[in-house]
């Protein structure tokens, strides 16, 4: 019987243990190159990659939880997943209720409408109908910058579904991370005909200070092991192994 019981304890240790070296990452698949989905439907891009060499680091294995963007900080509070990596822009409002390591990467955003489109200023963009990302600083720019110059601007719940409307004729634009928005879109031939227009935009009031990993206050020694992993994968060369495959620039910044 005690040989039983031992029996039983130690599955139930090793089963802890397991369960203790998952890191549950949320991701919002839609946002080619940084997360996305191969033809059979696994986790790729960017984020993932990088998610992959900072838990080899902290020799934990990340488990992908799927999630709608807006909904990313509440699931993360509500525990649904450990962790955010899905580049998540670390603005001061985010930071009010969510903690984030260190930079691993700082990308500017742009605007995007039909090629040749006149543009001076938001005011240029008068009348048109653009789409962005629910929840995402793309959003706050576009309701702080674009609506009150007359502007219709439409969030929607992936940004590859607001590619799908411009395509359709139903909007004209978007807001969206140059780098995604291009890989994304503009490389694509659904997206012939459409251009930047404008300067980058990277204004901290809207877009932060760079993309980090998102935690739940009071998650000091794991935000410490990622800062840690961060660092590691910076100096060892896997970091900018990673970028080559989907950059030919620094997306680290500065």
């Amino acid at each position: 019987m005690k040989k039983l019981v031992s029996v039983i304890a130690l599955a139930a240790v090793s089963s802890l243990s397991w369960a203790q070296a998952e890191l549950k990452v949320a991701i919002d698949p839609t946002y080619e190159p940084f997360t996305f989905k191969t033809a059979d439907g696994k986790p790729t891009g960017f984020d993932v990659d990088i998610a992959e060499a900072l838990c080899a680091q902290i020799k934990r294995k990340c488990v992908y939880v799927e999630q709608v963007w807006d909904s990313m900080i509440p699931g993360l509070q509500a525990r649904k997943y450990d962790v955010i990596i899905s580049s998540m822009s670390m603005t001061d409002e985010r930071k009010r209720v969510v903690d984030f390591t260190d930079k691993y990467y700082s990308t500017p955003s742009s605007v995007v409408v039909k090629a040749g489109t006149a543009y001076t200023s938001p005011a240029s963009l008068k009348g048109k109908k653009i789409g962005v990302l629910k929840g995402s600083t793309q959003e706050k720019y576009a309701m702080g910058e674009l609506k009150p110059a007359g502007v219709t601007v439409v969030p929607y719940e992936a940004q590859d579904q607001v590619y799908l409307d411009i395509r359709a004729g139903r909007l004209d634009g978007t807001v969206a991370d140059k780098v995604e928005v291009n890989g994304g879109f503009l490389r694509k031939d659904e997206g012939k005909g459409y251009a930047f227009v404008g300067p980058d935009l990277r204004d901290k009031k809207y877009f932060g200070d760079g993309i980090g990993i998102a935690l739940r206050k009071g998650q000091g020694e794991l935000k410490t092991q990622l800062n840690g992993a961060i660092k590691a994968i910076r100096t060892n060369g896997t970091y900018d192994k990673i970028a080559k495959k989907y950059f030919d620039f620094d997306v680290y910044g500065n």
